[in-house]
């Protein structure tokens, strides 16, 4: 597969200058002083109408509830994300942690994730990603996120790259509510011919959507689609998602 060739190379080059570049800022981010760090915690409960990740439903287009429980140590996280997965009571737990060192007016991220699912045998089913990504705002109110995403070669899961990045834009409070526009596009390669959905082993998704903001709570809605010729057999179609989370 000739495009994943490329691919690799293309990212694990891009890794490598990003690694060099950022390495000794880093370091020296990794020891501010003791008296300058604090602990914090935070909780948000999250209700959707469906669960999409990467363009796919992952919950048979059901709707879902999800919780997220992450702490801040300084420019270390970490945390644990929990969904479930539609009517028959399964559920994705993902355990999450990294550093968020700051580069001038970048603040990059370097993270992992390690996903489990408990409709299914741990063996079969379980697998670890891991992350490069930075976020930067070029003009006022407005952010770009590009991500790079990895999944190793592993027990239950081929090499998978993945690519996303994500622009969004704070528009003027209306009535104590902040609206955000925002967008992303990712595209995602694997290995393995076939990897993805049948005959797929790489395809494009996007979503697009505006978010309302009032103090703790925020409420999004969201259109997502992809470029799989069969979207509709693999539940990645296009869809609008609506969101509403409160966080504390």
């Amino acid at each position: 597969m000739s495009m994943t060739t490329s691919f690799t190379r293309t990212i694990g080059a891009a890794g490598a200058v990003l690694i060099a570049w950022v390495a000794p800022a880093l370091a020296s981010d990794m020891t501010p002083p003791s008296e300058g760090r604090t602990l914090e915690w935070s909780a948000t409960g999250t209700f959707a109408t469906d669960y999409i990740f990467r363009g796919q439903s992952l919950s048979a287009e059901d709707p879902v509830f999800q919780g997220d429980i992450g702490a801040t140590y300084g420019i270390v996280y970490g945390g644990i994300w929990g969904t479930s997965l539609g009517p028959e009571g399964a559920v994705e737990l993902d355990f999450y942690g990294g550093i968020k060192p700051v580069l001038g007016p970048v603040t990059f991220d370097f993270g992992v994730v390690y996903y489990t699912y408990f409709w299914d045998d741990p063996d079969a089913s379980n697998y670890v990603e891991f992350k490069v990504g930075a976020e930067f705002s070029p003009i006022a109110n407005l952010t770009l996120t590009p991500v790079f995403w990895w999944v190793p070669d592993q027990k239950n899961s081929d090499a998978v790259y993945t690519v996303e990045g994500t622009a969004a834009y704070e528009l003027p409070a209306i009535r104590g509510w902040t609206p955000t526009v925002s967008a992303l596009v990712g595209y995602t390669d694997a290995d393995s011919d076939g990897f993805f959905f049948g005959p797929s082993d790489d395809y494009t998704y996007w979503n697009a959507g505006i978010a309302f903001a009032y103090d703790k709570y925020t409420v999004d809605f969201r259109y997502w689609d992809t470029d799989l010729t069969d979207a509709d057999a693999f539940d990645s179609g296009e869809r609008f998602v609506f969101t509403a989370s409160a966080t504390f």
